[in-house]
C-alpha cells in the first residue's frame, strides 16, 4: 500500500528540467530560423516596402516647389 520513497529534491530537479525543456523547444519553433530563412523574409519585406513607397504621391513641400511666402509655385 505504500507507494515509492521519492527525493523530493531530485524530483524537483526533474520537474524543473522538464519545463525548461518544453519552454526550450517553444522557443526552437517561434524564433528558430536559419539564415536563409531570415534573408528571404528581409527580401520580401524591402520588396513589398519599395512597392508601397511607389505608390506614394508627393507632396510639393517634399518637391522643394515653394516659394519664400510658402506658397506653392503653379
Amino acid at each position: 500500500m505504500t507507494g515509492d520513497v521519492v527525493n523530493l529534491r531530485q524530483f524537483r530537479k526533474h520537474k524543473t528540467r522538464a519545463k525548461d525543456e518544453k519552454t526550450a523547444e517553444q522557443n526552437r519553433i517561434t524564433f528558430g530560423r536559419t539564415k536563409s530563412e531570415k534573408t528571404l523574409t528581409k527580401a520580401l519585406n524591402e520588396t513589398a516596402e519599395r512597392r508601397l513607397d511607389q505608390g506614394r504621391r508627393e507632396t510639393p513641400s517634399e518637391t522643394g516647389m515653394q516659394d519664400k511666402t510658402g506658397q506653392d509655385k503653379d
